[in-house]
């Protein structure tokens, strides 16, 4: 499934298809750019050169990279939010432990496979974004929001702490799992697991 990112990314939102395929395929090059060279090394002429597109296309959509890899931070939380929802509706009233496994599955399967991924993922491995925009906030914004019909309670903002918790987290045992070992150290993503389940089982059972 494709998915374009936030139009607050963009100089401007693609309104035809032609235009939201453009997108799709300077994100696609961005991405695969920066598992090669890194951002410091990744430009604009160089993403558009990948893409086939011309410059200009580029800043039609971006002022900077920055701009160009927040959007694509952006993108990914969208398939990440696509591919969690497809996951809990195959799920057969687990409760909350199947939506954490589906929640902490999907992300190390991004971590794993999706270009670019281990250095934007949602956008806080590189300053991208507005200060207040902090990615783990959007993230478990997200999470409560998607999850708290699932779990039968109020997106509130206890749920919404919690969740934060829960992502901060993950975040930094994810993170050590993989300097651990380049397909994340299993032993180490276990504890983290078993983490969040004694902390969630504290805050939601």
């Amino acid at each position: 499934m494709k998915s374009v990112p936030h139009a607050t990314s963009l100089r401007r939102a693609p309104v035809q298809r032609r235009s939201a395929e453009r997108l799709t395929r300077i994100l696609d090059a961005c991405a695969d750019l920066l598992d090669e060279v890194g951002y410091d090394d990744l430009s604009t002429r160089a993403v558009a050169q990948r893409a086939g597109v011309p410059i200009g296309s580029v800043y039609r959509f971006f002022g900077n990279k920055r701009q160009m890899a927040d959007a694509l931070a952006q993108r990914n939380l969208e398939r990440f939010t696509v591919r969690v929802t497809e996951r809990l509706e195959d799920a057969t009233g687990g409760g909350w432990r199947d939506a954490m496994d589906a929640v902490l599955d999907e992300y190390l399967a991004m971590k794993r496979t999706a270009p670019g991924f281990s250095l934007v993922d949602f956008g806080n491995q590189i300053p991208v974004g507005a200060r207040h925009a902090e990615p783990n906030h959007r993230v478990a914004d997200r999470l409560a929001d998607l999850l708290s019909g699932y779990l039968d309670r109020e997106p509130d903002e206890d749920l919404r702490r919690t969740f934060l918790i829960a992502v901060e987290t993950a975040d930094t045992l994810v993170h050590l799992a993989f300097r651990v070992a380049p397909e994340g150290d299993e032993r180490v993503i276990e504890e983290a697991r078993e983490m969040l389940r004694a902390y969630l089982a504290r805050v939601l059972d």
